[in-house]
């Protein structure tokens, strides 16, 4: 019995300390906030299939367990400003004095989590599409979206963060949004001399032969109109030097758009090389004739009678 009293009375006296002093104020703070990081880690870990069957889209989903992470450690932090004697009503109110003066200073990092709100709401692209950013020619995947930034994977294997509030103002071309084919455009041109028909005969012949491309099959729809899904090559107009034709061809991922086209390429060169059917370049014709190396020189009609006097003495000696 008197062990028990000694315990009670020594758990008693250190909670009085914990509670009592400065010291003991701060370290019973430290470990309130320490406690609601855990805790905030456990509740992402637990809810995270909840709120993802919950939400479908991989990038709310994110943004929902961020704020449940958020809010709890912020509940910590109250919890802990309570025990160390602030209120929270204080709290509050120097937050919103804080928020308005932090406002006016932070106008640009506020417009990136303004610019995130869209963004997750509009839903131009999600976690995991394809996009390209026009202004910069630039290709990549989309790694992560947040209320501030945006994180694109670029196929050189580089991280490319883009502020939310700069990404809405630029043109974002999406290859994922609901259909990865993609068609493609190829323009060449071929020689006036050449068999037109035969040469758009392999050039389309080229292209099915390419790994990638899709041969053939149902037409495909892009809104209300259908186009086929087998390569088509037309002739866009008689150029100067032959005939200008466009090839066109769906891919079935955009993925290795650079790879098929340049494949393609390589098939067209060796199929038309084979058929004797011409690429034209530009190039330089020289001609001389009977005439070349002579230079016509005119002169003033007084330079002509000046002349004309130098060479006949008779001339000057006339009165």
């Amino acid at each position: 019995m008197q062990i028990e009293q000694q315990i009670s009375g020594t758990i008693e006296g250190f909670l009085q300390w914990l509670v009592g002093s400065l010291t003991g104020r701060l370290l019973l703070s430290l470990a309130v906030i320490v406690v609601g990081w855990y805790l905030s880690g456990v509740a992402v870990r637990m809810l995270g299939r909840p709120v993802a069957q919950r939400f479908e889209r991989q990038s709310l989903s994110r943004t929902v367990l961020r704020g449940i992470k958020i809010g709890i450690i912020l509940f910590s932090v109250a919890i802990a400003a309570g025990i160390l004697g602030v209120g929270v009503g204080n709290i509050f109110l120097s937050v919103t004095v804080i928020s308005a003066v932090v406002a006016v200073i932070l106008a640009p990092v506020i417009g990136n989590y303004v610019g995130g709100l869209f963004v997750l709401a509009d839903q131009p692209y999600e976690i995991g599409d394809m996009i390209e950013i026009v202004d910069v020619q630039q290709q990549g995947f989309i790694e992560d979206i947040t209320l501030r930034y945006t994180k694109v994977l670029t196929e050189d294997n580089s991280v490319l963060v883009i502020p939310n509030a700069t990404i809405r103002e630029r043109d974002v071309i999406n290859y994922s949004a609901e259909d990865e084919r993609t068609r493609m455009t190829l323009d060449m041109t071929v020689t006036y001399e050449g068999d037109l028909a035969e040469a758009r005969r392999l050039i389309v012949r080229a292209a099915r032969q390419a790994e990638g491309v899709i041969a053939g099959g149902p037409t495909i729809r892009v809104g209300n109109a259908r186009y086929p899904a087998r390569p088509t090559c037309q002739i866009r107009e008689y150029a100067d030097h032959g005939v200008a034709l466009r090839l066109r061809y769906w891919v079935r991922s955009p993925y290795y758009g650079a790879k098929v086209r340049s494949e393609i390429q390589e098939r067209i060169w060796k199929e038309l090389d084979e058929a004797d059917v011409g690429i034209p370049y530009p190039h330089t014709h020289v001609v001389f004739d009977e005439t070349s190396g002579e230079a016509r020189v005119a002169m003033e009609p007084m330079e002509e009678d000046a002349r004309t006097e130098r060479s006949d003495p008779d001339l000057s000696r006339q009165p």
